[in-house]
């Protein structure tokens, strides 16, 4: 297999970390490993399994993304999933319970 070329790691280093949660004020110690890696000329990086890494993250990602769209209320609070599910059927909740918690 040939060595990989400059360009096709420096897509598949810029997709890993598109994948990834946004570097806050300092990195975290795996996007250091992940730089690392890619540094030294892609030496110590198996492409293909950077490449199986980047769609397992996309994947996940849009597993998120889908899993939220479709339940809105998953990370809401009890009272406010009950809700929502009463009037999703067309119902309202007693008033009584309205200010339960």
């Amino acid at each position: 297999m040939a060595a990989p070329t400059p360009p096709h790691l420096r897509s598949l280093y810029r997709a890993l970390l598109r994948e990834l949660p946004p570097i806050a004020a300092r990195r975290t110690p795996l996007h250091t490993r992940l730089r690392d890696s890619f540094r030294a000329s892609g030496q110590g990086v198996d492409t293909v399994e950077a490449a199986e890494l980047v769609r397992y993250l996309r994947a996940q990602r849009m597993y998120a993304t889908l899993l939220e769209r479709y339940n809105p209320s998953l990370r809401r609070e009890t009272e406010d999933r009950v809700r929502l599910s009463a009037r999703r059927v067309g119902l309202e909740m007693p008033r009584e319970m309205a200010g339960r918690g």
